[in-house]
């Protein structure tokens, strides 16, 4: 999970994610800058958070509906 400390998005997914026992590896793009080049080019030049990649597959900002059914598949 891309994200940053500042992200509400990012809170509100960090959030149901621990919530729920979800393991997750958290990338800060403010600590890391590469990072946020990263995000930036994989949605079309904007560092928008979080960012998700799971299984080689990106997920923009998903909302929680979408993040719960990401996770079931």
């Amino acid at each position: 999970m891309y994200s940053a400390d500042w992200c509400s998005d990012c809170r509100v997914a960090k959030k149901y994610l621990d919530e729920n026992a979800v393991e997750y590896d958290l990338i800060d793009v403010t600590e890391h800058p590469e990072a946020g080049e990263y995000v930036k080019s994989v949605n079309g030049g904007k560092r928008i958070i979080p960012t998700f990649v799971i299984e080689d597959k990106v997920y923009t900002n998903p909302g929680i509906p979408k993040l719960i059914k990401i996770i079931n598949q």
